[in-house]
């Protein structure tokens, strides 16, 4: 059994996501089930169907989230400490073509969003950050071609 890394933040989200789908989501799609049978003929009921796929999803995303949960290594980030790019670090770069910064921070697959600035762990660029310290560089092969990159500030916390 492979453990999952992830940060409390992330290990708190899918809790709550996995209560809001056993608490709310389930009950609502019972209701429009039970609802859609009352119309009748079952086998030309385009509510029942869509309300049957409805609850297939949600089973399906419930029993994700429950293997997830069992399977969560939460790491607290605040009691990481160095200079070495690590899980939970949050890392600012230098696109050495153009000199833009960017910050990331890396955590779990389930929780990354780059919106937020957040990289998946398995991310070719968390991937080739790992390990590195502060003013190493790093080639990154994105899909206009490679990217150097220069690691200005490594944090945790």
């Amino acid at each position: 059994m492979n453990k999952v890394p992830m940060t409390g933040g992330g290990f708190e989200a899918l809790k709550e996501e996995l209560r809001w789908r056993q608490q709310d989501e389930r009950p609502r799609i019972i209701e429009a089930i039970s609802e859609a049978r009352a119309h009748g003929d079952l086998s030309e009921n385009a509510e029942y169907h869509s309300a049957k796929e409805a609850q297939s999803l949600n089973e399906g995303r419930v029993n994700e989230l429950e293997d997830l949960i069992a399977r969560a290594e939460v790491i607290d980030v605040s009691k990481l400490t160095g200079d070495t790019v690590k899980f939970g670090a949050t890392v600012e770069l230098v696109d050495e073509d153009t000199e833009e910064k960017k910050t990331y921070q890396i955590v779990g697959d389930q929780e990354a969003d780059v919106k937020l600035g957040r990289i998946s762990i398995s991310s070719p660029i968390a991937r080739a950050l790992i390990g590195k310290k502060l003013g190493d560089t790093i080639e990154v092969n994105a899909p206009g071609g490679a990217r150097g990159y220069e690691v200005t500030d490594v944090r945790f916390g």
